[in-house]
């Protein structure tokens, strides 16, 4: 500094560059004095003390040398002698080795394994921080490092927060084909399908604007054998510039008839069962390709990723993560932000200028756009400088001031507005770009790491000047071949309002890190399988494949889960093992309370059919019914549909039964029989009602609230309770144990048998038989410890519920009756009964197909 009079003082810029041998030159009187001082102290003896010879070989970098020299033979390439590189790669320790394949990022594929179990591209990333276990032919994290704690936090984080989840182990299949074709062959293999009239047909699914729910069923048999729920959803159709932004309507006849002759489809199946629905889907082609009609079957299995992000803040953090480039959509607020843009009133912009408004966005909806780099769309800040204008996505055609987040749309010019009415055809004009759904064409991966942190270093290098002299550039080779652009597809996924608020990206598999990156980095936590389970318990969902014991990827499952079990078990002395109870529900006991019905008669009088002679034609059975074959040994059917609930009523003449289907009257229907006292009389005086009913029983899906305390667990077993037993519960004085089976008869309440299967054993005695209650389900997904509102998820046999229903109707005045069934659920391994309200979830929504 220099202070001259009464001027104000002049700071100079610091030199870019120090000279060290004219500092020390400058210096020397005052090191001199230094080291005579430091000779003094320590007799001129400069040898470092024994004990502190360890810590200074930290110059040494002879074991980085050599390590850097291991990574460079692994990556060592057109060598002629190909045994010389094998060799060199096994001299790579395994650790080294394994770190640099999964540090790769190609076009397309996993890295696998010694046996073929696939890697996620977030495997390092989870194996960090994440239990894992090997499933469904992948390593996936099973949940954080514990015994599994910590729900409540995590619940808490679902109203306050954002959760993500990598659920890129998930499968698509892609159908190519005319329209109709297309209809066809998800009309033989989904129920429902959105051309059904049983149930209410979701807006815009073949147009592509949302996607559909259904479940995957085999083709041809009796009884349609359920595989798995799967999400669908069309390849948008796409108008012109001009239509688009007059925001016409994309329904009318003449687009679809220019769209129609060729369209894709996308499945979405879980691994668990992907293999299975890839052969179901891929055999339905085959049979419309002999009737004449050409579709085509592509698995996309490792082309395709899934990022799901659950809670409040997964929209704050989608519009700091996303930078759009162009929008593509036939959604409504994209229709809108055309229309602004191509109105002359610019104020209209400025009242709206968030797009991602979810008031504008319907539920099931996909929004289809291309993004900027996620990791590129920081790097002002990096720099330190937010003046800084950084070029535009359409490289020399246009500049665009880049916001903070995703509502600065307002802030963009003319012509960047103008290019997002851009046709579909221009979009694949720019260099290296692949749209999304021809991603099995192959879509360019990001820009390295490496590469981008260069970038950074050189910004601030510049920022400090500090590289004035040495002027470092990039090179723009070193990217290679690289793109900055990403397509997405965007989806909402909270269907049943009130819900927790769900949303998916889908992506290449290619730029799965550099999102993961991002939105971990905006403020979400990453979550394992574990914690997905206890989401969709919390709000209510199934979750496939627990709730599912009508497929064969349940079973595996659970078989699975046994072996476990088994293992562990064994560990332990015999002294200290606990009691064994069936891993795997005995579905078959659910007969047992059907036959001694049967036996008794009663109000309603349940006949036995036997399955191989009245039930021999395909009109004998509910049309769809979804059930199970061959190989499980679930032993019924599951109904997920309303259209499916009616059809089973009127086949066994069970319009009298207390079921009510979801409709738009169901409410009200529901209210008047439930108050209307002589109306339950009339149907149940005189001569019993007669139901036939096929050996195997129909389950529906429950949702279970404690009705004062207590806590279900995953396999606990549903019963049906007597009329007294509701009274124990009702008296307010009374707060102790209501009803428990005694000690004695909680080992042999289920007995294994010989072949490994268990059955349920009624006791003899008459003493001991007060305490027994007769099963009609089972819970397949426990209480969530930690949450306000517990529910747990069971099935229950559908014409045991209604006669349930009416015994307790029967035995109440109009006003304590209550549209949920009073069910007693007893966990396994407890002698206590604990009261439940069992609420039916065909008569609370049309459809039961949406799964996490």
């Amino acid at each position: 500094m220099v202070a001259d009079g009464g001027n104000n003082q002049v700071s100079a810029i610091p030199p870019a560059s120090l000279n060290v041998q004219k500092f020390a030159e400058a210096r020397a009187s005052e090191l001199q004095s230094l080291h005579s001082i430091i000779a003094s102290r320590s007799n001129n003896d400069f040898r470092s003390r024994r004990n502190k010879r360890r810590r200074t070989t930290g110059h040494d970098d002879r074991v980085t040398k050599k390590r850097f020299r291991k990574k460079q033979k692994v990556g060592v390439s057109g060598r002629s002698n190909n045994d010389h590189v094998e060799k060199d790669k096994k001299k790579v320790p395994r650790r080294v080795f394994r770190r640099i394949e999964l540090k790769k990022n190609p076009q397309s594929g996993y890295s696998t394994s010694g046996d073929g179990t696939k890697r996620l591209r977030t495997h390092v990333w989870h194996a960090k921080r994440f239990n894992m276990t090997k499933l469904w032919g992948f390593y996936l994290p099973l949940g954080l490092q514990g015994s599994g704690r910590g729900s409540r936090a995590l619940l808490k984080k679902i109203k306050h927060g954002a959760l993500v989840h990598d659920a890129s182990y998930y499968g698509a299949v892609q159908l190519e084909g005319a329209e109709d074709s297309l209809v066809s062959v998800l009309s033989r293999v989904m129920v429902p399908y959105p051309s059904s009239s049983c149930h209410h047909t979701p807006e815009g699914v073949l147009s592509g604007d949302n996607y559909g729910t259904a479940m995957l069923c085999h083709y041809g048999e009796l009884f349609y054998k359920t595989v798995a729920p799967v999400t669908y959803m069309w390849r948008p159709l796409q108008a012109n510039a001009d239509s688009r932004c007059q925001n016409t309507n994309l329904h009318t006849q003449d687009m679809v008839d220019g769209h129609a002759s060729s369209r894709q489809l996308w499945v979405w199946i879980h691994p668990a069962a992907f293999k299975e629905g890839y052969s179901v889907l891929k055999a339905a082609c085959e049979q419309m390709n002999l009737c004449g009609l050409s579709v085509n079957c592509i698995s996309l299995e490792n082309e395709l990723a899934q990022l799901e992000l659950l809670g409040s803040g997964a929209v704050q953090i989608i519009r700091k993560i996303l930078n759009p480039a162009v929008c593509i959509s036939d959604n409504v607020w994209a229709l809108k932000k055309c229309s602004v843009a191509g109105s002359v009133d610019g104020e209209m912009l400025l009242e709206d200028s968030n797009p991602l408004k979810e008031d504008h966005i319907s539920a099931s909806a996909i929004i289809c756009m291309t993004v900027n780099d996620p990791r590129a769309f920081n790097e002002k800040e990096t720099a330190g400088v937010s003046e800084e204008k950084h070029p535009g996505i359409l490289g020399n055609k246009t500049e665009v001031q880049r916001s903070k987040n995703f509502e600065g749309v307002s802030e963009t010019n003319g012509e960047f507005l103008s290019s997002l009415c851009l046709k579909s055809s221009e979009v694949y004009d720019f260099p290296n770009f692949v749209g999304l759904w021809d991603a099995h064409k192959g879509i360019v991966p990001p820009v390295e790491e490496s590469f981008l942190c260069k970038k950074r270093q050189i910004q601030r290098m510049k920022y400090y000047h500090l590289n004035e002299k040495t002027s470092e550039t990039l090179d723009p080779s070193e990217a290679g071949e690289s793109c900055q652009l990403c397509p997405i597809i965007l989806l909402r996924n909270d269907i049943q309002k009130g819900s927790i608020t769900r949303w998916s990206i889908i992506l290449p598999l290619s730029w799965v890190r550099a999102f993961w990156t991002s939105i971990v980095s905006a403020g979400a936590s990453a979550i394992g399988l574990r914690e997905r389970h206890w989401v969709a318990c919390e709000a209510g969902l199934p979750c496939f494949p627990s709730d599912f014991p009508d497929t064969n990827a349940y079973y595996s499952c659970m078989e699975m889960e046994e072996d476990i079990t088994n293992k562990k078990v064994k560990l332990r002395p015999p002294g200290s093992r606990s009691l064994r109870v069936p891993i795997l529900p005995p579905w078959d006991s659910i007969l047992h309370t059907m036959k001694k019905q049967s036996d008794t008669g009663g109000d309603t009088e349940i006949r036995l059919i036997d399955n191989s002679t009245e039930n021999a034609h395909s009109e004998e059975c509910p049309i769809g019914a979804v059930g199970s074959s061959g190989s499980t040994s679930f032993g019924g059917y599951v109904v997920r549909t309303s259209c499916m609930l009616t059809q089973f009523l009127t086949h066994i003449n069970g319009n009298n039964l207390l079921l009510f289907p979801y409709m738009p009257e169901t409410k009200k229907r529901l209210l008047k029989v439930m108050k209307d006292e002589g109306m339950i009389n009339q149907q149940t005086d005189g001569v019993g009602c007669q139901i036939k009913c096929c050996t195997k029983p129909c389950f529906v899906r429950v949702i279970l609230h404690a009705f004062n305390e207590g806590v279900f667990q995953e396999g606990a077993v549903v019963c049906a309770p007597h009329a007294a037993d509701i009274s124990l519960w009702s008296r307010s004085e009374d707060h102790g144990v209501k009803l428990q089976v005694p000690q004695s008869l909680l080992s042999s309440y289920f007995v294994q048998q010989s072949s490994g299967e268990w059955e349920l054993q009624v006791p003899e005695d008459p003493a001991a038989r007060e305490f027994h209650r007769s099963p009609i389900g089972y819970v397949t997904t426990g209480f969530v410890q930690g949450s306000k509102k517990p529910v747990a998820v069971a099935l229950c046999e559908a014409v045991l519920l209604a006669r349930l229903r009416r015994e307790q109707w029967k035995a109440m005045s109009p006003r304590r009756r209550r549209k949920e069934v009073y069910v007693l659920v007893r966990n396994l391994r407890s002698t206590a009964y604990r009261l439940a309200l069992a609420s039916i979830v065909l008569e609370m929504q049309g459809e039961d197909v949406d799964s996490f």
